[in-house]
């Protein structure tokens, strides 16, 4: 992993995904100390997945980057994450909504998967009422060939409308080029960005 390398694969994604799409680089598997070659690469979003590491992180590398939460938010650590980030990805719980005072998307699971966060699409209305909620996000189903992910991106992408939300977190490394044709504004891109 260089800075070079991660620079030049940033712009590349960021050239195909367009105006007006965000890439966060996820950094769930970034030591503190390689956080480093994303700040010299001029990665200016990151997406941390544990409150524990944000903090760690944060307090290392505090003004390089804007900060999102895009792991599971527990009730406990909302009040890490309201200071220290500018969006969460994954709000699913009324407990966490009551206490966030920052944007969010409400994570939404649409593959029925017990293993993924998420709330069911009847339960999106209630959150609404309680948070400063942007958007939606999901995380289709592990799958080899990316438009096996375009179904959820599409369900996802309707339900936003319903909603009256605009902003859509939606695509990985495996499946973003996808995402992108299905509305994303926001991709989380990790082992795209960092695999030798």
């Amino acid at each position: 992993m260089s800075p070079d390398r991660i620079r030049e694969r940033y712009a590349r994604i960021e050239e195909a995904a367009g105006p007006g799409v965000t890439i966060v680089a996820a950094t769930k598997y970034v030591s503190v100390a390689d956080m480093a070659m994303l700040a010299e690469a001029g990665v200016p979003v990151v997406g941390e997945n544990r409150a524990q590491d944000l903090e760690r992180k944060h307090a290392e590398y505090g003004d390089a980057f804007r900060w999102h939460f895009i792991g599971r938010l527990q009730s406990n650590k909302v009040k890490v994450v309201n200071r220290i980030c500018e969006l969460v990805h994954s709000l699913e719980s009324e407990s966490a909504a009551r206490k966030l005072t920052i944007p969010a998307l409400v994570e939404v699971n649409l593959s029925g998967e017990a293993s993924k966060g998420g709330v069911d699409p009847e339960e999106l209305p209630r959150l609404l009422e309680l948070a400063d909620v942007r958007g939606l996000m999901t995380m289709p189903p592990a799958a080899d060939d990316p438009e096996a992910s375009r179904p959820y991106f599409r369900r996802l992408r309707d339900l936003a409308e319903q909603h009256g939300l605009a902003e859509l977190s939606m695509g990985t490394s495996q499946d973003w080029g996808v995402a992108v044709q299905e509305g994303a504004t926001h991709l989380r891109i990790g082992s795209l960005l960092y695999r030798d």
